[in-house]
């Protein structure tokens, strides 16, 4: 890739989840030559996430080169009260980097990047990724209809092909679709600055855990795209990134509101009076197969008023999804159950007579129920500390049934985030021990479970860079996902933002750093789309 004459001057390449306990196997049986080629070349390492490290936090903290507390997206979802909706990019407070980019002239081509909808104005062509709807708005307006028709299709998630819903002919074809676009826009756009991002190795992870089949399939095609790109382009550059790793939880599942409500700090309803625990509108054990969550168009039928009934007699579906199970008919009967039937006979978490709760599994923490903060709030402010420093001591004492610790860190939020938007976060940080145990928001009893979810989200991605500006000899030693940013403006020689939380990867001389004027991002709108909410709760993320 050196004394490169094309234009791209640097190709960053996003794989979701990706790690080295993934990408060896991968590498030692053949599936990736070109990856395993990128590696070997060049210098890698661990490339350390965020807390949390899910993805729709992650992806934001690592383009801003910024820290949740000041980019403001905590987890999927946002919150006004007890009000929620999915995360978008109007929800990020702080400018990515190729925004920063386009200030000094330099032409940018990201495609499918997280949290990326709708897309501000800057040099060059943007379609989002994950949060977006389908056929999202793109930059500049009208270039996704362009890549339609010069591609055949465009497809944000794999569900919206013709391919069955999960199947490995439906990844394929959208990481095919996603390369083919990219290498569309970087002919129209010549970018010096071009991001690719692919979902695909983190999703069927969660959608099909543990299948080698699949999980090979989509490394190959994902590869072959990383191939086609890398020889039409011959960029200067090639950094690999990733938001997080991924791997086996072989502990415990802990229902953190279940021991809220037993330690004497939730309240619990049912029959659909109160506000949804997010668990049980996705998680709850009925919801498996095509069809479940499907809402019916004449809103509360017989049936659903029937379950709510039932709810409040304390059948729950949560009691039901057991005993089915017990007789091998959870499945088949959950796949004909609507989604608005099952949340009307779900347990819930009353959140406004609750003095604390989580929202939502994957923002790791514990809100507290806040006077003058929520609409309802029952802590007074000046009970607050107290409140926090006794949640923190009883989770802290928190033993799983192995009578190990069940989490390897619980602290106030100011241990992990920093910055204007801190307010926005949980009020209490819960990391579970290695990623092996995992949280979630179920209110049922008992607290701890075997794990739903058999794959799940570790906090050690990976990172790779070949290219002439990158020092083949460095260390990546200490590497985080906040560096990346501040690398991508020391390769264009661009001040680094003085707010950046990160510094430049070792293996590039770092740019001066800049005080950059306040960042104005556009006015938040809401994503209040079902196929997204239908997405996240497919990969288990609500």
């Amino acid at each position: 890739m050196e004394d490169s004459d094309g234009d791209t001057r640097l190709l960053v390449i996003g794989l979701d989840a990706a790690c080295r306990p993934v990408l060896h196997p991968l590498f030692e049986s053949g599936q990736t030559p070109m990856l395993r080629r990128l590696f070997e070349r060049g210098v890698s390492g661990p490339l350390e996430s965020q807390i949390p490290p899910w993805t729709g936090s992650a992806w934001p903290s690592m383009v801003t080169g910024k820290n949740p507390g000041k980019h403001g997206v905590f987890d999927f979802l946002t919150y006004d009260g007890y009000d929620w909706d999915v995360v978008n990019a109007t929800h990020v407070k702080e400018r990515p980097v190729w925004e920063l980019l386009s200030d000094y002239g330099i032409t940018s081509v990201v495609v499918n990047v997280p949290v990326t909808h709708p897309p501000s104005s800057f040099d060059g062509a943007l379609i989002p990724g994950l949060t977006a709807p389908e056929d999202p708005e793109c930059h500049p307006e009208g270039i996704l209809e362009d890549v339609k028709a010069a591609c055949g299709d465009y497809r944000v998630y794999p569900q919206s092909g013709p391919e069955p819903e999960r199947s490995i002919e439906g990844y394929e074809r959208t990481i095919e679709l996603r390369g083919e676009a990219f290498r569309y826009l970087c002919d129209r756009f010549d970018p010096q600055f071009a991001f690719l991002e692919f979902q695909q190795t983190d999703s069927v992870f969660h959608e099909r855990p543990g299948d080698k089949r699949a999980i090979e399939a989509v490394y190959r095609a994902v590869d072959r795209e990383i191939a086609d790109t890398v020889e039409a382009y011959d960029p200067d550059d090639v950094l690999i990134v990733s938001d997080h790793g991924i791997g086996p939880v072989e502990g415990h599942e802990f229902r953190i509101n279940q021991f809220l409500r037993e330690t004497g700090y939730l309240e619990g309803v049912q029959g659909g009076d109160g506000m949804p625990d997010w668990s049980t509108s996705w998680r709850n054990e009925l919801l498996e197969g095509n069809g479940a969550g499907e809402s019916q168009p004449d809103g509360p039928g017989a049936l659903e008023r029937a379950m709510n009934l039932a709810a409040k007699a304390g059948i729950t579906t949560q009691r039901v999804a057991r005993a089915l199970d017990r007789v091998g008919l959870k499945e088949p009967i959950g796949r004909r159950v609507p989604n608005g039937w099952i949340r009307a006979a779900s347990e819930q978490v009353d959140f406004p007579n609750s003095v604390a709760y989580v929202r939502s599994k994957s923002e790791l923490g514990v809100r507290i129920n806040l006077e003058g903060r929520e609409p309802n709030g029952r802590v007074p402010e000046s009970e607050y500390e107290t409140v926090r420093n006794e949640l923190i001591e009883e989770l802290r004492a928190v033993r799983t049934p192995d009578d190990e610790p069940m989490f390897e860190a619980v602290e106030p939020r100011e241990t992990f985030f920093r910055g204007p938007e801190i307010d926005s976060g949980p009020d209490v940080v819960t990391v579970p021990a290695d990623f092996d145990n995992a949280i979630v928001a179920e209110l049922d009893a008992p607290a701890f479970a075997e794990p739903w979810e058999p794959w799940n989200h570790k906090r050690s991605g990976v990172v790779a860079a070949v290219g002439s500006d990158f020092e083949a000899s460095g260390s990546l030693a200490g590497a985080t996902i906040f560096d990346v940013a501040p690398t991508i403006c020391s390769v264009f020689d661009v001040p680094i933002d003085a707010g950046m939380d990160g510094t430049a990867l070792p293996i590039v001389e770092e740019t001066e750093r800049a005080d950059y004027p306040a960042y104005e991002p556009e006015p938040i709108v809401a994503t209040d789309d079902g196929t997204v909410e239908d997405r996240l709760s497919d990969l288990g993320y609500l």
